[in-house]
C-alpha cells in the first residue's frame, strides 16, 4: 500500500530542513528526501583534504540573511561572529598601499582612504551605506511575512530618492555619482556580482537585485561567520525537524514527481505522487504537499516538463579553498596580515577591473587578471581547526572568483578549465602578496597540496543546482508588481508553482537565495495558511 504523508520534501538542504523543522512542529507527518548520503546541501562542512583534521566551509561561507525569527522559532543553538573589518583592498600594481575599512575606527578609515588616493570618498563610503542601512531597515522586516507589493514596499521605504537609486536604476548611476575613485566604487559593486553574471551598467537590473541581498541582512547587511562552520547551521536545522518527528532519508533520489488533480472528488487521485529509489529500490508516496527544495529547473525536469523560462539558469564563479602553514606576507607594511584578512579582501577589483572582467568572460575568455574575494574563517572561528593545527598557525582561505560564467565549461573540458581557473586564482593572489602563496600551501596525507576548487559545473554535478547557479536562477526583488495575483496562500508568499500543491522551497523562491531559511520558512508558513 502507498504510503501517505502531510508534507514530502525533495531535497536536504538549508532550506528543505526549515521547512521540515516548521511543519514537523506544526503536527504535520513529514518526509524529507534527500539524493545525496547526508544533509546540509551546500551549507556544509567537511574534512576536505585527506588526514588533515580541519573542518571547511566547503560551499557557502558567510551568513546574513538567516532571519532571527527562524532561529528563535526553530530553538536553534547557532553562534555567529561579526568581524571587525569590513573589507581590504590592495591597490592593483602597487600592492604596497591598500584600503582598510575598519568598522569600530573611522577615522583610521579615512586616514586609509587618503593613502590610496582617495581621499574624498571616505565620507562619501558612510554616507552610502547610511544610505543601504536605511533601506535594510526597512525592508529586511518583510522578508518573513507574505509578499508586498511593489507600492507597498516603495510606501514603506518613504524616500523616493532612495528607491529610485537601489530599485529603478542600474548601480552604476548611483556608484559614479557617490564616489570618484576606482577603489572606492569597485569595492562597492562587488556586492552586485557575487554569483550574477551583470555589470554595474546592466538595464536588466539584475546586479541591483543581487546587491540588495547583499545589504538588507539582518537589517544592517553584515555578514557573519558561524562558528563551527556552515554544517554547523544546518546540524542544528536537522536536530529541530528530527526532535520535532520529520522523517528524514539520505540516499533517497527523487525520480519524478506527478502532480494530484485538486479538484477530483477521489481522495487518492487529488493528492501528488513522489517517486524516488533507496538502496536499489522504487517507493511511491503519495502528500497534498510536495516542497521542492531543488532548483526550479530541477523540479521542470521531475514533472516531466518543460523547464521554464526557456533559458537555463548559469552560475558564475570559481570557488577555491586552502589550507595554509601561515597568512601570506603582504606588500602593505600599514596593515597586519590579521586586519587584511579578518574581513573580505578584494583582489584585482577595481570599478574599472570589474567591467573589463565582464568584457573579457561574455567574449568566451578567462578574465586577465581574475577578479576575487577571500575570506579567512579561521581568523574569526578557530574550532574548525584542530587544536594541533591552530597551535601551528595553520588559517583556511575560502575564494571566490567572480566573472567565470558557466557556459565556459563543458562535460569534456571541465577538467582542464578547473585547472585553468585554479591556476588564474593563484596568479590574482600572488600579484598583491608579498610573496608566493604556492610556498604556503600545507600538503594532506599523500603529500598532495591542500587546494580544492570547485566550478559551476562541479556544483550541478554534487549539489544538483542547475548550472553551477548558486541563487537557482536569476533573483527577485523581495516584493511583487502591483498587479500580481495574490490569491492563494502560495502565491503571498512568493512559493507558488503552476500546480497548486507544489510548492518551491529553495533558493529559487521568491526572497530565496543564500543560507537564509526564507524558501523553506515560507513555504511552510503557506502549507500552514493553505
Amino acid at each position: 500500500m502507498t504510503d501517505i504523508y502531510d508534507v514530502v520534501i525533495v531535497g536536504g538542504g538549508h532550506n528543505g530542513l526549515t521547512a521540515a523543522a516548521y511543519l514537523a512542529k506544526s503536527g504535520r507527518r513529514v518526509l524529507l528526501l534527500e539524493q545525496n548520503d547526508h544533509l546540509g546541501g551546500a551549507a556544509v562542512s567537511a574534512e576536505t583534504f585527506t588526514g588533515v583534521d580541519a573542518r571547511l566551509s566547503r560551499y557557502s561561507y558567510l551568513v546574513s540573511l538567516l532571519p532571527q525569527r527562524i532561529i528563535d522559532d526553530l530553538g536553534l543553538s547557532i553562534r555567529l561572529v561579526r568581524r571587525r573589518y569590513s573589507s581590504y583592498t590592495p591597490v592593483p600594481g602597487a600592492p604596497e598601499k591598500g584600503l582598510l575599512v575598519d568598522n569600530l575606527d573611522a577615522q583610521a578609515t579615512a586616514a586609509s582612504f587618503a593613502r590610496v588616493g582617495e581621499g574624498a570618498d571616505a565620507a562619501a563610503f558612510e554616507a552610502f551605506y547610511a544610505k543601504t542601512t536605511n533601506l535594510a531597515a526597512k525592508l529586511w522586516p518583510t522578508v518573513t511575512e507574505p509578499l508586498l507589493t511593489r507600492s507597498e514596499a516603495q510606501a514603506l521605504v518613504n524616500d523616493f530618492r532612495l528607491w529610485h537609486e537601489f530599485i529603478e536604476r542600474p548601480l552604476d548611476e548611483v556608484i559614479e555619482r557617490d564616489f570618484a575613485g576606482d577603489i572606492s566604487r569597485g569595492v562597492v559593486l562587488t556586492d552586485g556580482l557575487i554569483g550574477t553574471f551583470s555589470r554595474a551598467a546592466d538595464e536588466s537590473l539584475d546586479q541591483n537585485r543581487c546587491f540588495l541581498y547583499h545589504v538588507i541582512g539582518g537589517g544592517t547587511g553584515d555578514w557573519d561567520v558561524p562558528v563551527g562552520g556552515m554544517g554547523a547551521i544546518t546540524s542544528e536545522l536537522a536536530h529541530a525537524a528530527r526532535s520535532a518527528g520529520a522523517e528524514m532519508l539520505t540516499d533517497a533520489r527523487v525520480t519524478h514527481v506527478t502532480p494530484g488533480s485538486p479538484e477530483s472528488e477521489a481522495v487518492l487521485a487529488a493528492l501528488s505522487e513522489v517517486t524516488y529509489t533507496s538502496e536499489g529500490t522504487e517507493h511511491v508516496v503519495r502528500t497534498p504537499w510536495v516542497l521542492a527544495n531543488v532548483t526550479p529547473w530541477v523540479l521542470a525536469e521531475l514533472l516531466g516538463e518543460t523547464p521554464e523560462p526557456a533559458v537555463r539558469p548559469q552560475g558564475a564563479q570559481v570557488k577555491v579553498n586552502l589550507l595554509l602553514s601561515r597568512l601570506p606576507r603582504l606588500a602593505d607594511s600599514s596593515v597586519t596580515a590579521e586586519q587584511a584578512f579578518g574581513g573580505t579582501f578584494h583582489i584585482n577589483e577595481l570599478y574599472s577591473q570589474l567591467d573589463s572582467g565582464y568584457l573579457q568572460a561574455a567574449a568566451g575568455r578567462i578574465p586577465s587578471p581574475l577578479p576575487c574575494e577571500i575570506y579567512c574563517h579561521s581568523l574569526s572561528d578557530p574550532s574548525i581547526l584542530s587544536p594541533e593545527l591552530h597551535a601551528a598557525g595553520a588559517q583556511t582561505l575560502t575564494v571566490f572568483g567572480l566573472h567565470v560564467p558557466h557556459n565556459l565549461l563543458t562535460r569534456s573540458n571541465n577538467d582542464d578549465m578547473r585547472a585553468q581557473l585554479q591556476a588564474a586564482v593563484l596568479a590574482s593572489l600572488n600579484s598583491v602578496l608579498a610573496e608566493p602563496i604556492e610556498g604556503i600551501i600545507m600538503t594532506d596525507a599523500n603529500g598532495q597540496p591542500c587546494i580544492e576548487t570547485k566550478t559551476t559545473l562541479d556544483l550541478e554535478d554534487a549539489l544538483g543546482m542547475t548550472g553551477g547557479n548558486i541563487f537557482h536562477g536569476l533573483l527577485s526583488w523581495p516584493f511583487v508588481e502591483d498587479d500580481a495575483d495574490l490569491s492563494t496562500a502560495a502565491a503571498r508568499w512568493g512559493v507558488a508553482t503552476s500546480h497548486p500543491g507544489i510548492l518551491i522551497c529553495g533558493a529559487g523562491a521568491q526572497r530565496g537565495g543564500a543560507v537564509s531559511g526564507l524558501g523553506g520558512h515560507n513555504a511552510a508558513m503557506a502549507v500552514l495558511e493553505g
